[in-house]
């Protein structure tokens, strides 16, 4: 069995849980999340603890049986306390202004603002001029609108101008040799 998929996830006494045919929905102080279960994937819940089960051994099964228990997870975790990915901004002029908690502006050396708008259960923190906190309670959505703002403008590689996640290290090259 996979060894992921076979651990218990303990749900807080805040959160309640509802399994419907094929789908779970998590529901929490933080909002309420829903997703569909794959085909032969079942959730079962006894006592504040959520099991995921599979219904055979063939390889697309097991593969399944650990990320669907991770993804249940992470619904659990991000009703209750909710998930958030930092981006730093590296660059002389480069900087990201609050236009409310749905948008920013991004000043990334164009000739024109970047205005980015969050999506549904997305928010933005812009605590100082070069960082940008992205807040949600869907993982995957608080990753996929971090990875597009980072696409904006990449991190390039000669001077490490650009945005990148925070602590993320950027590879340097060298410039032209001098002769």
């Amino acid at each position: 069995m996979s060894r992921i998929g076979r651990s218990p996830i303990p749900v807080p006494d805040d959160v309640s849980v509802a399994l419907d045919d094929g789908s779970v929905t998590v529901t929490g102080p933080q909002g309420r999340l829903a997703r569909r279960l794959p085909a032969g994937i079942t959730v079962t819940q006894e006592a504040g603890v959520l099991s995921v089960a599979r219904s055979d051994d063939e390889r697309t099964q097991r593969a399944l049986h650990g990320l669907t228990r991770s993804l249940v997870a992470n619904m659990v975790t991000g009703v209750t306390q909710g998930f958030s990915k930092e981006l730093e901004i590296v660059g002389v002029g480069y900087r990201a202004n609050a236009r409310s908690p749905q948008a920013i502006e991004l000043a990334l050396g164009f000739s024109h603002p970047v205005v980015v708008d969050a999506p549904e259960g997305i928010s933005f923190e812009v605590p100082v001029p070069t960082r940008i906190v992205v807040r949600g309670i869907d993982k995957e959505l608080v990753g996929q609108v971090a990875a597009n703002i980072r696409k904006i403008r990449k991190p390039e590689p000669y001077k490490g101008k650009g945005v990148r996640y925070a602590g993320e290290r950027v590879l340097r090259k060298a410039g032209k040799a001098a002769k």
